[in-house]
């Protein structure tokens, strides 16, 4: 990785401890800078990346919005383990969100979309073959497992394998090719319309890997340390950032990074800033293998179900759902239910599904499932947010870009799109 000089002096503050937090604080160092992490937990990674799905889908993404969701979210409003929940609060964020999330559900926004999350997720692909340099693949159990994505309906089957496929990686497979490429798949075959097979993609354990990275980074000759303090508001003055008021007192630097998930929002709001943020509530759960059952060894998606399984080490991660119900973090017991009954119907066999740990967690989404990366209208104060579901994917790949944006380098793509607008 190439070494900065020119930041050498410039102290930076990522607040943060996430996956996306970790990431940005490891490109900033070895671009130069001297960097501090702030974060509130006593452990690193242990909000959205504890236990998210675990697949890196660096080549198939899936905006959220689309022509024809908000149909379908009202259909799936009304079914008893239906992939979306929603509960209309006081909070005019909540709506504005909406509002701008329905004027994305457009083929042409979609495309747009898509085609920038494609160059991102190639950029991302390189950026954690570069970190592998410096951090094994082995400590987070990273596997080439590929993606297969199942379709039920062979209406919504045609029209995905109607779609380009620009670069030649995807497979496409009938319904009885799919079993035989995962057989963990034998007893959902005969519902699915067929699949199409990325390769490409991978696995890995997201918590793992945000705990390995700290280690390098703790062990990099310019960080400063961890600060565990509860982040409560910035502080402008003169048209810049001065300092980050938290539980610990006052903390000051050159340049500032917001990498906090959906605290991100009412931080940034505390600056005048509005981030079109809204916390996706997301359940998985974590399931034992046993040496008789029939796990899935390829990353899979059930494209209607909006459920997926990826095998991580020697367990079984089924991740899925999006609740609509605001910055609350407890499991819902009917949510986790219905997910196991979701991965028992599709998966019978493939995990010990009575010992399985749930989990829940915020994803936080833009309107569009682009992140906004970079500038703000205080030229000390960087933005690395909005991830959504994709953190584990991108946050290699936006980490470069921040480093890139704030040593004033060109990116290697446009960033139209990824950016807060003005």
């Amino acid at each position: 990785m190439q070494q900065g000089t020119q930041q050498d002096a410039q102290q930076v503050v990522v607040i943060g401890g996430g996956v996306v937090g970790l990431a940005s604080a490891w490109w900033l160092l070895e671009a130069g800078y001297r960097v501090t992490l702030l974060e509130r937990a006593p452990t690193m990674g242990s909000a959205s990346s504890y236990r998210n799905g675990g697949q890196l889908s660096y080549r198939y993404v899936a905006p959220l919005a689309d022509a024809g969701v908000p149909l379908k979210a009202v259909q799936w409003l009304f079914q008893e383990d239906g992939p979306l929940r929603f509960r209309p609060e006081a909070d005019m964020r909540q709506w504005r969100w909406l509002a701008s999330f329905l004027a994305n559900c457009n083929a042409a926004s979609n495309r747009r979309t898509t085609a920038k999350l494609l160059e991102l997720g190639e950029l991302s692909r390189n950026a954690m073959a570069q970190l592998e340099l410096v951090l094994p693949l082995s400590e987070f159990n990273w596997r080439d497992a590929g993606k297969l994505v199942v379709y039920r309906s062979k209406k919504i089957f045609d029209a995905a394998v109607a779609r380009p496929d620009a670069e030649g990686n995807r497979q496409v497979l009938t319904a009885a090719d799919t079993a035989r490429m995962e057989p963990a798949l034998a007893e959902l075959s005969p519902q699915l319309a067929g699949g199409i097979y990325n390769k490409g993609e991978a696995v890995a354990d997201c918590h793992a890997f945000c705990l390995a990275l700290e280690q390098r980074l703790r062990a990099h000759p310019r960080f400063q340390g961890v600060i565990h303090a509860e982040a409560r508001g910035i502080f402008a003055e003169n048209g810049r950032i001065s300092a980050i008021d938290t539980s610990e007192g006052w903390i000051s630097a050159d340049q500032f990074v917001l990498a906090a998930g959906i605290q991100s929002r009412d931080l940034a709001a505390s600056a005048g800033i509005y981030l079109p943020l809204y916390p996706l509530k997301g359940y998985s759960l974590t399931a034992p293998i046993r040496e008789q059952d029939c796990a899935p060894e390829i990353s899979v998606t059930d494209f209607e179900r909006k459920v997926l399984y990826a095998r991580i080490g020697d367990s079984l991660r089924i991740a899925a759902m999006v609740d609509m119900v605001g910055e609350d973090t407890s499991l819902d017991q009917d949510r986790v239910a219905g997910l196991k009954r979701l991965a028992r119907a599709a998966m019978p066999t493939a995990a010990d599904y009575s010992r399985a740990e749930a989990w829940a967690g915020l994803r936080p989404a833009t309107p569009n499932s682009a992140p906004i990366i970079g500038a703000t209208r205080y030229p000390n104060l960087w933005l690395n947010v909005g991830h959504g579901p994709l953190g584990f994917t991108f946050a290699c790949g936006t980490a470069t870009l921040l480093a890139d944006l704030m040593r004033g380098k060109s990116t290697p793509f446009a960033l139209d799109g990824l950016t807060l607008a003005a």
